[in-house]
Formats: structure tokens, C-alpha cells, sequence
């Protein structure tokens, strides 16, 4: 008798792992989806999946804009089906049906009858360790042309030009990105926003570091200047400074950032959870390259351009 209490006993201790993981969810995680634009170009979508009294509590990045929580969804055996837009008087809503197996994510998004193929990987933890040095700071910005730099999209619909040494962009138009792409990083940039104004640098193409000085009662602090748009607020007292030269340097070791804002540190060691509204991709393992928004507004000044990566 002693041996059968023993043994029964142990036998839920035993199963007891393998039944936390059955009831995981299979949508738990963070996915990435590349989807093709009406223009052509790819974006990258985002969705994190976490479990939460009993439920799912879902967040969902577009193309565009900012991360937001999505209400509307229910699951039904291994397919998750959710309204990703609302219906206006403009369009309809847009609604995503997805399936989970083999460890992925497939699917469909339709909208008012419109449909495209959803397909999502499962996106890295990326705790990489910090580098035990870096190298020398070298230029992004050579100064005297676009050398190392490319518009994106239609080149006809690009105002960046370099006018006494500066990179400017004259008129709202096309993003510009570097021909290079970088894993780990460390960048420097000084940049001249105008009032009114609103664009982004990208780190690895995904990660926008927020540049504006639009009204303080039109952005929430997650979306200000020197923000992970959508994703991190800064702390620090930087006081606000349009038309004024600024500093960032930003150091990204995987998804970990610390960034610092004229001589501030605003954010420390901070884990970027996704990509943010923008993204040339959804591909977070891959190297990506620096891109600057021109697509909003026109009028920001850029010098001083640097980077370093890990030495080898």
C-alpha cells in the first residue's frame, strides 16, 4: 500500500508540466509577418499573444501607426479570428483569420472582400550578450553626397539632397535608407527638427527612434520625440528644442536598447518588444539597415552620422 501511495502521488507531479504546456495556447508569442503594400513595397505587422486570466490578450502592430490592443477576436479550436480595423463609412472592417500548426501561424486578411495571404514566424528572443568592445565610430554621412544612401520607393518622389554638408530633406517625400545593414549597433546622429514637424530614424529598419515637435495634447508620450514609437516613453528631463541641433546615440544589442538624448540617458537597457508602425519587415533575427521617415513632413537637417559594431 505504502508503494501505491507513492506512485500515485507522484504521477500528477509527473504529468503536471506536460499538462501546463497543453494548455498553453498555441497563438502565445510574438509573430512577424512581412505583408506586400498596395505600392508594392513590403511592411512588416506584428502580433503579440500572451495569456491573461484565463483568455488571450492580444496587441497588434499594422504597417503603420501604432501598437494597439485588439478586443475583438475569438478562438475556435486552432483558428484565431479577429477584426484588426473597424468598419468606417470609408471602407470596411478588416478581419484576420489565422491557423496554428507546426509552430506557425497561416491565414488569410480579408477586407470587404479583398484578400491576402497571412503567414507569420515566431519572433526571436534575441538576448544577445553585449560586445566586450566596439569599433571605432565611422561615417554613415560622408557630407558631400548620398554616397551609402538610397531612396525609398520611387527615387523621383525623393527630396533628400545634401546642402552645405548637411543631409536635408526639403519636402514632404520618400524614406531613405542605407545601402548597408547592421545586426548589433551603436549610432550617433544630430538632427534639426522644425516645429511642426514629424519623422523617424529606423534602427535596423524596424525600430523607429520618434523625431517631432508637433502640439504636446496631439502625441501621448510613447509617440514624442526620442520615444521607441509606440513602444517605450522616455524618461529624463530633456526640455524641447525645435529648430535647435539635438544629439542621439543609440546602443541596440539585440532587442535591448539604451538610448541617450543630448548627454540623457532616456532609455536604459530597455527591451524593444516588437517592431514598430513602419517597418520595412517583420524579420527581427536578420540585419537591417538605418532609415530616416521623409514621408510625413519635410524641413529636418541631419550631420554627424556614425556607427559602430561589435569587434570581431
Amino acid at each position: 500500500m505504502p508503494g501505491k501511495v507513492s506512485r500515485l502521488l507522484v504521477l500528477p507531479l509527473l504529468l503536471a508540466p506536460a499538462l501546463t504546456l497543453a494548455a498553453t495556447s498555441p497563438f502565445v508569442g510574438r509573430w512577424g509577418f512581412d505583408l506586400t503594400l498596395p505600392n508594392g513595397l513590403t511592411r512588416g505587422a506584428w502580433l503579440g499573444i500572451s495569456e491573461k486570466a484565463g483568455g488571450l490578450d492580444v496587441w497588434y502592430q499594422p504597417t503603420g501607426g501604432n501598437v494597439y490592443q485588439i478586443t475583438d477576436f475569438k478562438v475556435t479550436g486552432s483558428r484565431l479570428t479577429m477584426t484588426v480595423a473597424k468598419a468606417s463609412k470609408d471602407r470596411p472592417a478588416t478581419v484576420w483569420e489565422l491557423d496554428a500548426a507546426g509552430g506557425g501561424l497561416t491565414g488569410v486578411q480579408n477586407r470587404g472582400g479583398v484578400t491576402v495571404k497571412l503567414t507569420a514566424i515566431r519572433e526571436p528572443a534575441l538576448n544577445h550578450k553585449p560586445p566586450k568592445a566596439w569599433s571605432r565610430p565611422e561615417p554613415l554621412f560622408n557630407g558631400k553626397d548620398l554616397t551609402g544612401w538610397e531612396p525609398l520607393g520611387d527615387p523621383s518622389k525623393s527630396h533628400w539632397m545634401v546642402k552645405d554638408g548637411l543631409l536635408v530633406n526639403e519636402a514632404h517625400g520618400a524614406n531613405l535608407r542605407t545601402t548597408r545593414k547592421f545586426n548589433d549597433l551603436k549610432v550617433h546622429f544630430e538632427v534639426k527638427c522644425p516645429e511642426r514637424a514629424n519623422s523617424g530614424f529606423y534602427l535596423r529598419g524596424r525600430y523607429e527612434i520618434q523625431l517631432e515637435y508637433e502640439s504636446l495634447d496631439f502625441n501621448p508620450p510613447e509617440r514624442r520625440m526620442g520615444s521607441i514609437y509606440g513602444r517605450i516613453a522616455p524618461t529624463g528631463n530633456v526640455p524641447r528644442t525645435p529648430g535647435q541641433w539635438e544629439s542621439f546615440d543609440a546602443t541596440l544589442v539585440g532587442r535591448t536598447l539604451t538610448l541617450v538624448h543630448n548627454g540623457v540617458t532616456t532609455i536604459d537597457h530597455q527591451q524593444i518588444e516588437g517592431i514598430t508602425g513602419g517597418a520595412l519587415d517583420a524579420d527581427e533575427a536578420l540585419p537591417g539597415p538605418f532609415y530616416i521617415q521623409g514621408d510625413h513632413t519635410g524641413g529636418l537637417m541631419f550631420r554627424n552620422i556614425t556607427v559602430s559594431v561589435p569587434k570581431r
